[in-house]
């Protein structure tokens, strides 16, 4: 296996451009970093091209993906010194593996869902851990989907490992707020805006049928647009001084609320 030691390598310039969201987005190719990110990935069907492999002792997780990848798959790698590990890791301690794959290309149009989905929409999130944690969320709690209208890249270092990786397991879609707007109402789903100015409580709507929950950016939240698009909207309770929550924890009130809903009635 070859080994790179320098930062300065050409090889290790050009990859490090892929965490950069233009760069990304040109090239079709993205960095997953960490073994159970890469594993989620594979999972899912992305395909990775090359494995970058720390030079010098890894995890026994890592160790074991390693041998799958390299023996059982054929993946090609390359052994990296610690100058050229950390300039591609987005970590303050670089992890062991590092993946190039292929940049997943989703719609709106590929999305399967069940009779009565569960759709989670955030719009113009700004910060890639905020998207993470609403991502993870989001698998916890069962939804069938997450849509990204605006904001960061869904394919961001951070957001892959704020996700823990779900952002490829669980069907995640980027797209702009006409095509989410018009594919909603195509697919009869009732649209739940969260906004600290609805009059009703969020556990006293039905959420049970067809439903895609909208939250928006912390200091200013959803735009007038999507307020006049739904049909509901729901506000969580704020008691104390602070005037609004973190979307992540926002999302998953909302969220837990519609699985409760749909387990009390036997969904």
């Amino acid at each position: 296996m070859e080994l790179i030691t320098s930062a300065a390598n050409p090889r290790i310039k050009a990859l490090s451009r892929l965490m950069g969201r233009r760069e990304r987005e040109q090239e079709g190719r993205l960095l997953i970093e960490g073994a159970r990110e890469i594993e989620r990935a594979l999972q899912a069907g992305v395909e990775l091209e090359l494995l970058l492999v720390r030079d010098g002792p890894l995890h026994p997780d890592e160790e074991a993906l390693h041998r799958t990848l390299t023996h059982g798959k054929g993946l090609r790698c390359l052994a990296l010194a610690e100058a050229p590990l950390k300039k591609l890791s987005s970590r303050e301690n670089p992890a062991g593996l590092i993946a190039v794959a292929r940049l997943p290309r989703r719609s709106l149009e590929q999305l399967r869902l069940p009779p009565n989905p569960l759709v989670l929409i955030g719009v113009g999130l700004e910060k890639p851990g905020n998207l993470g944690a609403v991502l993870r969320c989001a698998d916890a709690a069962g939804a069938h989907a997450v849509i990204a209208v605006g904001g960061v890249d869904l394919y961001g270092p951070q957001v892959i490992r704020n996700s823990t990786g779900v952002v490829f397991s669980l069907p995640t879609v980027a797209a702009s707020e006409g095509e989410v707007l018009d594919w909603l109402k195509a697919r009869g789903l009732t649209l739940v805006a969260a906004t600290p100015h609805a009059k009703r409580l969020y556990w006293d709507v039905d959420l049970r049928g067809p439903v895609a929950i909208a939250v928006g950016p912390e200091h200013q939240g959803l735009g007038p647009q999507w307020l006049e698009a739904a049909q509901l909207a729901v506000r969580i309770p704020m008691q104390g001084q602070a005037d609004s929550l973190n979307v992540s924890v926002s999302a998953a009130l909302l969220l837990y609320e519609a699985l409760r809903q749909r387990w009390g009635s036997g969904m």
